[in-house]
Order: structure tokens, then sequence, then C-alpha cells
């Protein structure tokens, strides 16, 4: 099985700007995702911005850019372009992997490929965790997903689901005591880039938006996503200036 990974990566995030570029253990971060990506087994890692400043730090440790449009609205939409621009097949498999993950294990990477290749029924696949704490179910911030026998992803929500019905009636503050299952999503996908290409041209959906889950416009429309239980557990990804402290002191402690 070969794949490639890319990393799409902007500056103008709203919550951390400047967010890639930010420093850990001596490296700007899209660096350490960089890393990360280079350490799977991907045949080649790419990193697509629209920003000259990310693509010169990106090319002084010796990655390969992708050069974007400014005017995508999401990651997706930024590998579809490097799809076009460097003509590649619609079998391919591409891993999208975030540029603010620069904990996530080589493993995980392969395995998210790995998945695809062995799902000919799925359109996408991604990974998910055990959720272990009432405080991981019920913050929205966390992603939490639900599937069938098959592995296949039935929805995507910031809520807790399932919805315990009568644990929760009686025992609100935490998890159900029964065998019911509760899985976190891990923000990475594998696509054959035929799917990227067809995926930006659907429609968004109303559950998409209201939930902000852009996997959700792949579900509305028919795909479907294989969802395995990742081997190892990514350490936590960047969203604010606290995710950032939080990931430094973990590259300081030798992480």
């Amino acid at each position: 099985m070969s794949f490639r990974v890319i990393i799409p990566a902007r500056y103008e995030s709203t919550r951390l700007p400047g967010k890639p570029l930010r420093e850990m253990a001596g490296k700007p971060m899209i660096q350490h995702v960089y890393d990360c990506a280079t350490r799977s087994d991907a045949a080649q890692v790419i990193i697509a911005t629209d920003d000259a400043r990310i693509q010169q730090a990106a090319e002084s440790f010796g990655a390969t850019v992708c050069m974007t449009s400014t005017q995508h609205r999401s990651g997706t939409e930024r590998l579809a372009e490097v799809i076009e621009t460097l003509h590649i097949a619609d079998d391919e498999i591409i891993v999208n992997m975030q540029g603010d993950e620069p904990l996530m294990p080589a493993m995980c990477i392969n395995q998210v490929a790995d998945a695809l290749a062995n799902t000919q029924q799925a359109s996408v696949a991604t990974l998910c965790t055990p959720i272990t704490t009432h405080h991981q179910l019920f913050d929205p911030h966390v992603v939490k997903v639900v599937f069938d026998s098959h592995k296949m992803a039935l929805y995507f929500s910031r809520a807790p689901i399932p919805w315990h019905r009568d644990e929760f009636a009686t025992a609100p503050d935490s998890l159900p005591t029964d065998s019911t299952p509760y899985f976190r999503h891990i923000g990475l996908y594998a696509y054959r880039a035929g799917y990227i290409r067809d995926y930006v041209k659907l429609a968004a959906c109303d559950l998409e938006q209201a939930e902000s889950l852009e996997q959700l416009r792949v579900l509305y429309h028919g795909g479907r996503i294989v969802c395995v239980e990742a081997h190892e557990v990514p350490g936590p990804g960047v969203d604010t200036e606290a995710d950032l402290e939080m990931v430094v002191a973990l590259f300081d402690d030798g992480m």
C-alpha cells in the first residue's frame, strides 16, 4: 500500500493566530507535525498553505510545499487543489493530517491509510479512541462518534452520543455503569483522491453547519466512513493558547 500525507496549514487561525509557526522545543509547530508524518510509511509528505511565511519556514527544514489559494473554506478544499496541481490519480490514498497535531503517532497515520485500503466500500477512513471520563463525554470540543457492527460511522456529534436515557436521568455526573461504549473521534482522515474531487463539489448540509463538523457532509450525501479504534492514542492537538502551553510543557518534559 502506498499513500501520501498532505498537511493543510494556514496562518490566520481565529483562536491562535500564526499557529503553525508558534514555537515548541525550538521548532515551529508545523515542523513537529511534518516530522510526525515523515516517520510514517508515507511515500510523500506535502505541506499545503496559502501563506509565504509558512512556505519559507517549511522549505527551511526541507519540506515539500504546495502553495494554494487564499479562498479555501476548509482544509479539504486545500487538499483538492493540491491533488489537481500534482495530477494525483483518483485511486491514490491521501491522508489529511491537521497542521495542529504535533503529537500524532506515525502508527495512527499508517493505520488510517491501511483502514481505507482494506475497506473498499468506504469513502473515508478515520480513527477513534474510548472515552473514559465524564468531562470528555460532555465537552463539546471533544467530538463523539457512533458506528455500526462493521465499524461504519453512523453519526458524529459534539453532544454525548449515545444518550443513555436511564443512566443520565439518575446519575448525570458520571459515565454509565453498564457496557455502553463511548468513543472520541480523532481528526485524522484518509481518502482516495477521486473522492476528494467529488467531495468538494457536494453542497454543505444543515447537520454539518449545526455541529461544525465537516465529515457530516460525507454521511449526509450517502458516503461511508470506516472508523477504527486507534492502536496508539495521540497526544493533544493545539487549538488555543492554553493548548499550546500544555503541549510545550510536554515537549519540555521530554515527550
